[in-house]
C-alpha cells in the first residue's frame, strides 16, 4: 500500500484512501532539525558555510561565481530551482558593516545573477532580499547574504501553499555548472 492508499488521522491509521501522492524531502529535514549546523554555530568564520565555501572544490561548494570581494553560491536549500546567494567574503552581518567597493560588487553580482538566470531559465521575475538578524529570518544572521530568488508565472501552486514542499527540477550540482557557464567572465 502507498502513501496514496492510506489516511493516517493523529498517528492512527484509519485505513481509508485520501487520494494524495506522497513527495518526500528528507534533505530538508538536515536544515529543518539543524543537523548540519557546526558545533560552535555561524558567529565565527571557522563555523560558518559562507566563509568555508570558497575554500571548497566547485562540485562541494556550489559556487557560481567569484569577484574580488563577494561570491555568488547557490542556495542549499533553495526556494526554487537557480536561487542563488550574493555574499561578501568578509564575515559580517549586516549591510552597513560592508564598505563602498563591497557594496558595489554586491549589487553587480545581484544584476550579473538576475541576467544569468533570465538566460539559461528564462524567468519570469525574482524576489532579491536580505533578511538582517535571526528575527528577520536569517538562517545564517552572522554573515550578510542576499538572495537572489528566481520566478516564474504559477511557481506559486499547491505544492508549497498546501503541501508546504517545493519540487525542484534539477539537482544542485547541474544548476551550479549551467550558471556557472553563462557567469559573465
Amino acid at each position: 500500500m502507498t502513501g496514496a492508499d492510506r489516511h493516517f488521522d493523529s498517528g492512527t491509521d484509519n485505513g481509508l484512501a485520501d487520494g494524495l501522492e506522497r513527495l518526500w524531502t528528507p534533505h530538508r529535514m538536515t536544515y529543518i532539525s539543524g543537523e548540519d549546523r557546526p558545533a560552535g554555530g555561524y558567529e565565527k568564520p571557522a563555523g560558518c558555510p559562507f566563509c568555508l565555501a570558497p575554500g571548497l572544490p566547485p562540485d562541494e561548494s556550489l559556487v557560481v561565481a567569484r569577484g574580488e570581494h563577494v561570491f555568488a553560491v547557490l542556495n542549499l536549500y533553495p526556494y526554487n530551482p537557480g536561487h542563488l546567494l550574493v555574499c561578501p567574503y568578509r564575515h559580517v552581518a549586516d549591510y552597513t558593516e560592508l564598505d563602498a567597493p563591497e557594496t558595489a560588487e554586491l549589487a553587480a553580482f545581484t544584476k550579473d545573477a538576475m541576467r544569468v538566470v533570465r538566460h539559461v531559465s528564462n524567468a519570469h521575475g525574482f524576489n532579491l532580499g536580505m533578511n538582517q538578524g535571526g528575527v528577520a529570518g536569517a538562517g545564517i544572521a552572522a554573515h550578510l547574504h542576499q538572495h537572489v530568488v528566481p520566478r516564474w508565472g504559477g511557481d506559486a501552486n499547491f505544492m508549497p501553499v498546501i503541501g508546504r514542499t517545493k519540487v525542484l527540477p534539477q539537482l544542485l550540482a547541474d544548476t551550479r555548472d549551467l550558471l556557472a557557464k553563462a557567469w559573465p567572465a
